[in-house]
């Protein structure tokens, strides 16, 4: 409980696990790794913004989606594994930015997920990461993320 105690810390809540938009699920475990699959920031069933980021979106509204995805993520590492503490590092994070033409800060927009995982885990949080721009995502949404974490044995 301390991970989540220092989120709480921070003045945020786990939410409820996101539902799928699709046919797959949320996460899968590989020996002592977790695949978590992609959101796109609905927190508790609601998005803070739609459309590109550098048209309709904010470089800082762009990280705030993408810190709301990691919570997310914390959502469903919590169900999979029954305690945040339960993550040995974070491993990588993958961002996806809807980008209007121009737009070359994805690194920037990808730091939402990556400032919230090092404030939790310090350099355990560390991780790869790659963020792409792109020229569209599902529901207008302006970020897509997904993560993996190496899982205590």
């Amino acid at each position: 409980m301390e991970i989540e105690k220092k989120l709480n810390a921070l003045g945020y809540q786990v939410p409820n696990v996101p539902g799928a938009a699709g046919n797959y699920i949320g996460c899968v475990k590989v020996g002592n790794l977790l695949f978590v699959g992609g959101n796109t920031g609905r927190i508790n069933g609601t998005r803070r913004y739609e459309g590109k980021v550098g048209d309709k979106v904010s470089l800082e509204q762009a990280y705030e989606m993408a810190r709301d995805c990691a919570l997310n993520h914390l959502a469903v590492i919590k169900s999979a594994l029954g305690d945040l503490d339960n993550v040995e590092r974070i491993v990588k994070v993958l961002v996806y930015v809807n980008v209007a033409p121009g737009f070359i800060d994805m690194a920037k927009v990808a730091n939402g997920e990556s400032d919230l995982l090092v404030s939790l885990w310090g350099e355990r949080g560390r991780h790869t990461r790659a963020a792409i721009g792109v020229a569209s995502l599902g529901g207008d949404a302006p970020v897509e993320t997904e993560i993996t974490v190496q899982v205590r044995e």
